[in-house]
């Protein structure tokens, strides 16, 4: 895969698919969470476009990956930041590429220890489809199949855009 991806397309296919499930499910006044890093960044992207009041809360899944004892603590661990109750909730869950599903199953854990939500929507920028877990995105701005030397990443913040790697395998 070395054709490029038009990130305000993609983001267009996000914004129609997030509006169109929360019209679907009638949630009105859904809270806006971003994985560290990318899904962060989409958050803001995001919760402009959909033009939500309330600030979007930033989740460092750090503490919470299944292989933190084999890899070690990320050098650059922020603390997470949830400006509002998620008991109760309808949240919105966002990332840039969901491959396994360990991250976002990580991240659902964390959610959880701040309180017990509604329910969440998974939304992704890419779907890598290759899942360990039965984790699948609500809501995806496009699927890639790439081979099993290349990756795929978010660059940003201020351009977004998608950068493929790879890996020398």
């Amino acid at each position: 895969m070395t054709a490029l991806l038009d990130i305000n397309q993609l983001l267009d296919e996000l914004e129609a698919g997030l509006r169109r499930i929360l019209a679907e499910r009638g949630v009105d006044n859904p809270a806006l969470i971003g994985i560290r890093t990318g899904g962060v960044w989409l958050a803001d992207v995001m919760s402009k476009r959909l033009g939500l009041a309330e600030p979007y809360g930033e989740l460092d899944i750090s503490f919470y990956r299944d292989d933190f004892s084999r890899i070690g603590l990320n050098p650059r661990v922020a603390p997470s930041s949830l400006p509002f109750d998620t008991e109760g909730r309808d949240i919105i869950l966002i990332d840039d590429v969901i491959m396994s599903g360990r991250t976002i199953r990580a991240a659902m854990n964390e959610i959880f220890d701040y309180g017990r939500p509604a329910s969440i929507i998974l939304a992704t920028l890419i779907d890598l489809g290759a899942r360990e877990l039965p984790v699948q995105p609500d809501v995806t701005g496009k699927a890639l199949a790439l081979d099993a030397h290349q990756r795929v990443k978010l660059r940003g913040p201020d351009p977004l855009r998608i950068e493929f790697q790879e890996t020398g395998q």
